[in-house]
């Protein structure tokens, strides 16, 4: 059977957060499926949504809610029949998709390193003692936590243009972004180098662009399995069974990257407390038809390893 595409009096719907870097990713899924099925522009509409998780601010994502603070209202909005399509950013997404929604569709993975920031000083090993770094991912300031005790690490918060307008102010001497996004954002030139994963593993999914959509809806399913990246999928599936084992949350410092190596897939994981005192890192290998499994191999084996209290905060 087939189905209509949309059209300029049907568009398909896109629903995004409403930053610069949502809009962009949002805008490059569009141009995908204007390319893969010869459609014009007007035949899609980027609708966006407030999500708590931007008009909350002040205050560190584990105090008001988690990942699901960037996903929940568009989710609602998308099992509503608001949108059609929910894009987001894989990394901030929870394991658990809320019943009648999928995720199985991924653009090309991007850049999946840490960039570091700073107006004065070109790297990390270069900071003075006791010097400021802002970051409001519980991943990279236990990372560095772990290999700088020295530092004040404060929260911050924001988006790119926000958490660049905080160091102009001197909130903070320097702070880490995501390559990927700043790549997007054509702004590569503010990281003073990428961090290599053998030193910031990344958080799982960096990088990677996903495409939400209602079960079972037959026409978006067409529509999106053109533009689905296989490569992009293997790799962020295995790193989110990984976290799904882990029970991953803004309040647990886990990272991951799988790595496509011929027929095998390449998985590395890290947890670490909180507060940057402790890290345990392992590593796995096998089929990339095994990828999940793999991840799950990988929680189980670093969870067994993990003294008790392993994530509480001290």
């Amino acid at each position: 059977m087939t189905h209509p595409l949309p059209s300029p009096t049907r568009p398909l719907r896109i629903g995004t957060r409403g930053s610069p870097l949502a809009l962009w990713q949002a805008h490059e899924v569009r141009r995908c499926l204007m390319a893969a099925h010869d459609l014009p522009m007007d035949a899609f509409d980027v609708v966006v949504i407030k999500v708590t998780g931007d008009m909350i601010q002040d205050r560190a994502l584990k105090d008001i809610g988690g990942k699901g603070l960037f996903t929940r209202e568009i989710e609602e909005a998308l099992l509503d029949g608001g949108i059609d399509i929910a894009v987001h950013s894989v990394k901030d997404m929870p394991t658990q998709q809320p019943a009648g929604l999928t995720l199985n569709c991924y653009l090309p993975r991007q850049d999946v390193r840490d960039a570091f920031v700073s107006p004065g000083v070109a790297a990390l090993a270069d900071l003075p003692r006791g010097a400021t770094v802002g970051s409001s991912s519980l991943r990279r300031r236990a990372q560095l936590a772990l290999k700088r005790p020295d530092l004040n690490l404060v929260e911050f918060r924001g988006n790119v243009q926000t958490r660049m307008k905080k160091l102009e102010d001197g909130v903070a001497v320097a702070t880490f972004l995501a390559m990927a996004g700043l790549n997007r954002l054509e702004m590569s030139h503010v990281a003073r180098h990428a961090v290599a994963p053998e030193d910031m593993l990344p958080a799982v999914a960096q990088g990677a662009i996903g495409i939400e959509r209602r079960d079972n809806d037959a026409p978006v399913i067409a529509l999106l399995d053109a533009i689905h990246c296989t490569p992009t999928g293997q790799r962020v599936t295995a790193e989110r069974a990984f976290l799904a084992e882990l029970d991953g949350s803004c309040e647990t410092p886990i990272a991951a990257l799988a790595i496509l190596e011929g027929d095998q897939i390449w998985l590395r994981g890290e947890i670490l407390r909180p507060d940057g005192s402790q890290s345990l890192a392992d590593d796995i290998r096998g089929p990339i038809a095994e990828g999940p499994e793999l991840g799950r191999t990988l929680a189980k084996r670093l969870k067994s390893r993990a003294p008790a209290g392993f994530f509480d905060w001290h």
